[in-house]
């Protein structure tokens, strides 16, 4: 069946950090409907392969393909894009959703490991990533890159303060890129999830107290669901998001405007 053009990612090919599971899987399974190869890649090779067995078995063809990595180890990452390159030709679309928050409490008491690791995983490795994927596609005058950032890039915490940094610098991040890229025809967007139930937010939803304190002064009033991020993720990859570049867009149930 014909995909609609404005969402049409037929024979393109995507490739998406942190896709085993939650919000990445959504963004790959959701690619693979619309068309899209997709390279599914986390640390684990097993929780890579059930993904691509349940995205491949959903759509009802050979779509995804795992190549597991390590997002810290900038030679991983880079075996990632040659194996990528050599399995489908080239990199359409990179998705950087892969992140690390090992800490939950106020900032004064993060170790200098733990910040660094967060600020390695969230930004550094995003950094690495485009630099390995951008210079082609600005050779071919066509690709995108999308960030997923958060809306704790957009507001204080003092529970989660080095993720939010980091997540802020996300949006910076994309900003210079789309602002260097843009003339080469090459798109970087941020999305910015809210609450969204995955097991990396686990510790915000599973308590029904902690649920109703999270959810009860947004506009909607629940949690969101990974498909609600990967749609997003589609219209930005596709036509549909042509003219959208160096944006962070929100998704949240309306949280940040409440």
């Amino acid at each position: 069946m014909a995909q609609p053009a404005l969402f049409d990612l037929t024979g393109q090919t995507a490739l998406i950090t942190g896709s085993s599971k939650g919000i990445g899987k959504a963004i790959a399974h959701r690619m693979a409907e619309h068309g899209a190869n997709v390279i599914v890649s986390s640390r684990k090779a097993d929780v890579c392969d059930a993904a691509v067995a349940e995205i491949n078995a959903a759509v009802g063809r050979d779509a995804a393909f795992a190549i597991p990595a390590n997002i810290a180890d900038k030679a991983s990452l880079q075996a990632l894009v040659d194996k990528t390159i050599a399995k489908f030709g080239q990199i359409d679309h990179l998705v950087c959703n892969a992140a690390s928050n090992p800490y939950f409490g106020p900032q004064d008491g993060i170790s200098d490991e733990q910040f660094s690791k967060i600020l390695q995983n969230n930004i550094v490795s995003n950094h690495w990533l485009v630099t390995m994927v951008a210079p082609a596609m600005r050779a071919r005058r066509e690709g995108t890159i999308t960030i997923i950032s958060s809306v704790g890039g957009l507001k204080a915490s003092t529970v989660i303060g080095a993720y939010c940094i980091s997540k802020a610098a996300d949006m910076q991040l994309a900003r210079n890129l789309a602002a260097e890229f843009g003339p080469d025809n090459v798109r970087v967007n941020c999305i910015a999830p809210g609450l969204i139930k995955t097991d990396f937010a686990k510790a915000l939803w599973d308590n029904p107290d902690i649920l109703k304190s999270s959810t009860s002064t947004a506009p909607l009033r629940r949690i969101g669901i990974p498909d609600e991020i990967a749609g997003m993720a589609v219209l930005l990859a596709g036509k549909a998001g042509g003219f959208a570049t160096g944006q962070c867009f929100v998704i949240d149930g309306g949280a940040t405007i409440a």
